[in-house]
């Protein structure tokens, strides 16, 4: 139940603050650092803070500002009026004020702000007898219709833009600076006219009424398209809600000794340790961001470097601009951190407006968290946490120059990060074949299978037409280090596949596009790129994570460039091999065929006798690069109609390639056909079925140890068998594994070690995990598999409906990309408590994609597991999630220990 006494509004300013950093959860993060600044004496205009918990009450009770917010508003009102000596909708002394959002988390320009408000046709004049400037008072005013009219009233910017452009033509100018007193008291007119004739009713003339309709905007911001998308992308809670910020106006349009910028106190791009930042005379903010006007650099160096001729802050306000430097200096060193600082100058006096911990680059972040150990600002641990692992995609890929013009004509879902520019081609072979000949070629599908993977790996990036995040496309493309861009609905496959149609615009084969994995976009043309850097700092902060960290990080493998690639990313070994990839290229698919329509074991066994050695020699080759460490291969698992053709023409070719009979290729795909698949005859139920498969499988792995231990390697196999359910399944494998290998010694005479292990990717595996651990002395949870399984959802097909369920809050976040700790979480929990109860040394991983999650992978620090296994270019964003999670873990030990 709402009572009055609830306390909603904070207030600072005047040498005192309510608040302070730490209440940024309350506060959100500008008006908690707002307060932080008073308190530490810095030039701030006074106002209060309307907190995030009166939003949250707000939307749940139906869009209704709680009780006794309105008389704390009154009180925190009345307190700028104090201490400006200033009064709200007075004409003969008017305090203006702006309103602005402040959610916990930064979220630049997600949100509304209006500025100037409180000015009406009375306190117009006022402010322009009280300011003796009449031009700048109209100004302001018109400025302030602009903004409350599309924030609040939701009228369209560009009404307003048309006339004042008029305006501009009509008197022969081309700068707002050079329109006069009389000229902006007629535009108001204009924009007061324009209001009325589109709402029907005047602007609004009360400043009571201004103040709780800019209030109402900015809560309602919080629910707009571009905050929800924004939340989405940044993984920020629709629950936590927004702040409003009520402050006193200070003017940088005042004149020439009046000004406004933003700066950073490093550099957000490179992290070189200078300020940098852009400032405007005679300007109010939001010309600096809109690009109304070219913004000048705020130091002589910058604007030298940019070959500027506007004087810089520097030169053209030396005085104010000294005192503003070492406020900067003074904000860095208490936050500890890069600051993102506002500023306005009003008559040579500067006051500040905002500061917060600036947005960086990953280059940026890297660089400063570095910088800041190194200067002694920071320890080590901390430098770990500054750096967010996901940022760290920014520098394993090459990515779109950020000053170049794009041209984007699809988008889809962000599958896989990184850019790329190619020709358009629409079947596999096709990629192939160009990209055995050096050309770049971008592969794109409806959708892609299993079948693709060699156009994949020929191809520069991918685009699919369906699919999610952890489509096929997605998962392979991420585990090559290729961009992909799944889902993109809007490109429409011309049914010849010679082209697709996007947008209204038609691209051939052979035409150049870009994609753009890191966002999701398909772009017209070749872009120019940016080339990844691993600098010395990249180094220096992974050393520090690996000594921080428990969890060891594997990498998902299976090819030779795979397996080198992790392990030049610090991978301790291979946590998923999957031995089906290794059965599509093109000398070996024959033999697989002629396996599959054998009639008897002993057709079988004789295709699978051509294969052996192919198998054999991969393993060799793997056990070769990653020396030392474990190697985890898992069995057969798709069904075996992926590896047929379906198609009546694909048949036909296939059958001319390989002298196969058509006819019966045709019937055994028909045979092996199932209506779902992923729950059919897969994994180990083929081994069961068909013992021999994987009896070929265990001795080309068995033979491999052999053969590399003679070149003398340190081989750690472990065998993994998938999708096993029962004990009684288990058991069999274990049997068959142990009889293979021992067989391999003994013609052999060669004694070596080895494990023997399961998938958990079926919830009756998970709940009887003690009874697995007999035979098992490994688990490896799937967790792709493991959540389709438990929420009964096809990850290919749930992407048709996940977004609703974002939207509704159904789901917080897609449980394919961020494990659902809830539900598929608690039978991870079990099976570890239950596996390592019957078999106390049981080995305890993860290899669905989650495992490169870093809210996934804290999640395995917290439960215990003992690695987490990832796509190579995944691996140093595991490698710092796991450091950051181990550390977090620590701390709320610690925590624990002081209460």
């Amino acid at each position: 139940m709402t009572t009055s006494d609830e306390r909603w509004v904070y207030g600072f300013g005047g040498g005192s603050a309510d608040g302070d950093a730490s209440m940024k959860n309350l506060l959100g993060g500008k008006g908690a650092n707002l307060a932080e600044m008073c308190s530490l004496g810095l030039p701030v205009p006074p106002g209060f803070t309307i907190t995030t918990e009166a939003c949250v009450r707000y939307y749940a009770d139906g869009d209704r500002y709680p009780a006794g917010l309105d008389e704390q508003v009154r009180a925190g009102l009345a307190r700028v009026e104090t201490v400006t000596g200033k009064r709200f909708g007075d004409p003969s002394n008017p305090l203006l004020v702006s309103v602005r959002s402040g959610a916990r988390a930064s979220m630049p320009g997600m949100m509304d702000t209006v500025l100037n408000l409180g000015l009406n046709d009375e306190t117009a004049e006022g402010l322009a007898r009280l300011s003796g400037d009449r031009r700048f008072a109209f100004d302001s005013y018109r400025r302030f219709i602009q903004m409350y009219s599309n924030v609040v009233l939701g009228l369209e910017h560009h009404g307003f833009e048309e006339i004042l452009d008029d305006w501009k033509d009509r008197l022969g100018v081309s700068n707002d600076t050079e329109l006069s007193a009389d000229d902006w008291e007629k535009v108001v007119a204009d924009y007061k006219a324009a209001v009325e004739r589109d709402l029907g009713r005047p602007f609004p003339q009360d400043a009571g009424e201004q103040l709780w309709g800019a209030i109402g905007a900015v809560f309602a911001s919080w629910m707009n398209d571009r905050a929800k998308f924004y939340r989405r992308m940044h993984d920020i809670p629709e629950s936590w809600g927004t702040a409003v910020n009520v402050q006193a106006m200070v003017f940088g349009n005042m004149g020439e000794t009046s000004a406004t910028g933003v700066a950073f106190t490093r550099n957000p791009s490179t992290g070189d340790a200078r300020l940098y930042g852009e400032f405007l005379i005679n300007a109010q903010g939001e010309d600096v961001v809109a690009g109304i006007r070219t913004p000048q650099s705020l130091t002589r160096v910058a604007r030298e470097e940019m070959g500027e001729r506007a004087p810089s802050m520097e030169e053209a306000l030396p005085e104010v601009f000294a005192q503003f430097r070492d406020v900067a200096a003074r904000l860095e060193a208490h936050y500890r951190d890069m600051q993102d600082v506002e500023f306005t100058v009003e008559n040579g006096q500067l006051w500040m407006l905002q500061t917060r911990n600036g947005k960086r680059t990953a280059r940026a972040a890297l660089k400063i968290a570095v910088d800041l150990a190194a200067e002694g600002r920071i320890t080590h641990e901390e430098a770990i946490l500054r750096v967010e692992p996901a940022s760290l995609d920014q520098l394993l890929h090459p990515t779109i120059d950020p000053e170049a013009r794009r041209d984007v004509i699809g988008a889809g879902l962000p599958a896989s990060p990184g850019a790329a520019t190619g020709k358009v081609v629409f079947s596999s072979d096709e990629a192939e074949r160009l990209g055995g000949q050096g050309e770049a070629v971008i592969l794109v599908r409806e959708e892609t299978s299993p079948e693709d993977i060699h156009g994949m790996h020929a191809a520069r990036g991918i685009v699919t037409c369906r699919g999610g995040m952890t489509s096929h496309a997605a998962v392979v493309a991420r585990g090559m280090g290729r961009p992909c861009v799944s889902g993109a609905g809007e490109i429409s496959i011309a049914a010849d596949q010679t082209s697709f149609t996007a947008r209204g615009r038609t691209f051939r084969t052979g035409e150049i596009i870009t994609i753009d994995g890191s966002r999701g976009e398909v772009l017209a043309g070749k872009m120019k790129m940016v080339e990844p850097e691993l600098s010395g700092d990249f180094a220096s902060l992974m050393s520090w994570a690996d000594k921080a960290r428990r969890l060891k990080v594997r990498a998902n493998a299976e090819t030779p460039l795979d397996a080198r690639t992790a392990r030049g990313f610090g991978a301790e070994g291979i946590g998923l091999c999957r031995t089906e990839h290794m059965f599509f290229d093109a000398d070996r698919i024959a033999a697989v065929r002629e396996m599959i329509l054998a009639d008897d074991e002993a057709g079988r066994r004789a295709a699978l006798d051509k294969i052996l050695p192919m198998q054999r020699a991969d393993f060799v080759e793997l056990f070769e690069i990653m020396d030392g460490l474990p190697v985890t291969i898992r069995l057969l698992d798709p069904p075996l109609h992926e590896f047929l053709p379906h198609g009546e023409d694909d048949v036909r070719a296939v059958a001319e390639a390989t002298g196969l009979p058509a006819d019966k290729l045709m019937r055994r795909a028909r045979e092996l056909h199932e209506v779902n698949p992923m729950l059919g005859w897969r994994g180990c139920r083929l081994g069961i079925s068909f013992p021999e498969i994987y009896e070929m499988q265990v001795r080309a792995i068995c033979e491999a140890v052999v053969e590399a231990g003679k070149a003398g390697r340190t081989v750690l196999p472990e065998i993994m068998h998938p999708l096993v359910a029962k004990a009684e399944e288990m058991k069999f494998l274990r049997d068959l594994t142990d009889r293979v290998a021992k067989q391999v010694q003994v013609e052999t005479g060669a004694a070596f070690d080895y494990m023997v292990g399961t998938m958990i990717e079926l919830p009756r595996a998970a709940l009887t995990a003690d009874r697995l651990a007999e035979n098992a002395e490994f688990f490896s949870f799937g967790t792709n598999d493991l959540t389709q399984t438990t929420f009964g959802i096809s990850r290919d097909d749930a992407g048709k409906f996940l977004g609703a369920y974002i939207d509704k809050g159904v789901f917080e976040k897609d449980p394919f990309v961020s494990l659902d700790q809830e539900g598929v979480g608690d039978l991870i929990r079990l099976a570890a408590e239950r596996g390592r109860r019957a078999r106390p040394s049981v080995k305890l991983g993860i290899c669905g994609e989650h495992g490169g999650d870093p809210a996934s992978i804290a999640f395995c620090e917290e439960v215990g597991l003992d690695y987490v296994s990832c796509s190579p270019y995944r691996v140093p964003i595991a490698r710092l999630a796991a450091a950051q999670a181990a550390l977090a873990r620590a701390s709320g030990v610690e925590r624990e220990k002081d209460r």
